[in-house]
């Protein structure tokens, strides 16, 4: 399989996002999942989908302490594409249990509690989601953070034992937002107020000017572990 990879990174190194769309979604056709969190990149994914093939499977996590924002973008989303987005939700009794024991702001605590709390609103419903699937089509981008410096355009997920395309790896904060406002892609309203990354509202917040578009989520954590654990190599 590295090889494979490895070969696929060759091939596709020069090659434009929907080229490599096209291809993994003919080559991998039923065994291929679009994971969006409704970001600004995975609105610009979804808009090249809509023009490919929207017969991929495509889902969405919620988390139970979304914005509401994400949701009345999720039903625009929905409704200008004509797509279906699945919702998985975190299993109530793993969240109760969780809030019961350590109370419902957590993560604030310890970076231990943070991720514990990641993994059963985020890492466990996005296992179910993946099962049977070969391929994960992800919105990451080089540049969002030091965490995904090293990130390349197809990789093996140790975690979900499965192929992960990220065909916007190479882009920029400035071409994602220039395809978005040449094509008329429904974005999240909060991008306008200081928020580049968005997730949990109580781990999110608008950053100041010069700050890392990455550096309101978590904020009060180093930057090495900014990430929830979805797209953390093993």
């Amino acid at each position: 399989m590295i090889e494979q990879i490895s070969e696929y990174n060759k091939r596709f190194a020069n090659a434009a996002p929907t080229e490599v769309l096209t291809f993994f979604l003919n080559e991998y056709r039923g065994r291929i999942a679009f994971s969006t969190s409704l970001s600004a990149e995975d609105q610009v994914i979804i808009q090249m989908l809509a023009a490919i093939d929207l017969s991929v499977f495509i889902f969405t996590l919620d988390t139970g302490r979304m914005f509401q924002e994400m949701y009345d973008l999720l039903e625009l989303t929905i409704q200008k594409y004509k797509v279906s987005i699945k919702v998985y939700f975190p299993d109530a009794a793993a969240i109760e249990e969780m809030v019961n024991q350590k109370g419902i702001n957590l993560f604030y605590e310890s970076v231990e509690n943070r991720k514990q709390c990641c993994h059963i609103r985020k890492i466990e419903p996005m296992h179910r989601a993946m099962r049977g699937m070969d391929v994960w089509i992800s919105g990451l981008r080089r540049s969002q953070s030091v965490t995904r410096k090293a990130v390349e355009l197809v990789e093996w997920d140790e975690a979900n034992r499965m192929i992960k395309v990220n065909p916007l790896i190479n882009w920029s904060e400035e071409e994602v937002w220039k395809q978005i406002r040449e094509l008329k892609i429904p974005y999240n309203p909060l991008h306008d107020k200081g928020y580049p990354s968005i997730g949990c509202m109580p781990c999110t917040r608008a950053i100041r000017p010069g700050e890392d578009i990455r550096s309101g989520r978590w904020w009060w954590e180093l930057p090495e572990f900014k990430e929830c654990g979805l797209h953390v190599k093993e």
